[in-house]
């Protein structure tokens, strides 16, 4: 998988490109509390929260405190800026070595992350070690395998091609995780509006925080700017943008096996 410098160019229109509506921010909270147990307050983990797009909501909804852990030193400076709460510390860190004690967490979320990650095996080992018995990991992704239609995509015909190799397929993306104590608990299908209209939906995408668009050409990228904006312009609908996402439950067991230590 080729490498993307969140510090390089992502940074800049990241807050505003990967902003999501409130209800889709509530669809996305109501799915990780349908795993997260009843118990209040919960120790978060926001693994690659990013600039914060859902590290305050993640202290609002489950008590706190939240620890978002991020590696780019310039969506952290965003995130602080923009998403401060006093539920939540930002951190610098990485999935690999996380900058937490022993079982500390009681849940850790991660939105369009694992594909980043370079060692999985080490992020799941990290995972086990931070997580309280019983601790629940929600993770939002895709898989190489089993990729869902995105309506953006249509757009951009070769992006298909490299999240097909960019996103572990299902068992590549579960292994890591069965291998360090963890057992499945679910795989839900989260439906949420991305935007109101086409029209919003690729002004968005013209902030260019997708990190798949790094990877196409720029005449791939204003060809597929110009296959939306004539999309935008032949909808007379006025149904917003909706997408499904599947997010991945797995439970900690209440006792690690020595290869999950």
């Amino acid at each position: 998988m080729t490498s993307v410098d969140f510090d390089d160019r992502l940074w800049k229109g990241y807050r505003a490109g990967r902003a999501l509506p409130p209800q889709a921010m509530d669809a996305w909270m109501d799915a990780v509390e349908r795993h997260a147990g009843r118990r209040r307050p919960l120790t978060v983990l926001d693994l690659g929260s990013g600039t914060g797009r859902f590290t305050p909501s993640l202290a609002a909804r489950f008590g706190g405190p939240v620890y978002g852990v991020e590696p780019a030193a310039r969506m952290r400076e965003i995130a602080v800026t923009s998403s401060a709460h006093p539920g939540v510390m930002y951190l610098e860190g990485r999935a690999e070595r996380l900058p937490l004690p022993d079982e500390s967490c009681d849940l850790a979320f991660l939105f369009f992350v694992f594909h980043h990650i370079r060692d999985r095996d080490a992020a799941a080992s990290e995972l086990a070690r931070v997580l309280r018995a019983g601790g629940v990991v929600c993770m939002r992704t895709q898989f190489g395998d089993r990729l869902r239609d995105v309506p953006w995509r249509r757009h951009f015909p070769r992006a298909l091609e490299i999240e097909r190799s960019t996103f572990p397929t299902y068992d590549n993306s579960t292994a890591p995780f069965l291998r360090h104590g963890f057992e499945l608990v679910a795989l839900d299908a989260v439906e949420f509006e991305v935007a109101s209209s086409i029209a919003a939906h690729l002004e968005r995408l013209r902030c260019r925080a997708i990190s798949t668009l790094e990877l196409l050409t720029e005449a791939e990228i204003e060809d597929g700017f110009a296959a939306m904006e004539r999309a935008a312009a032949a909808d007379t609908s006025g149904e917003p943008v909706r997408e499904t996402g599947d997010l991945l439950v797995l439970r900690r067991a209440d006792q690690l096996t020595a290869s999950g230590a």
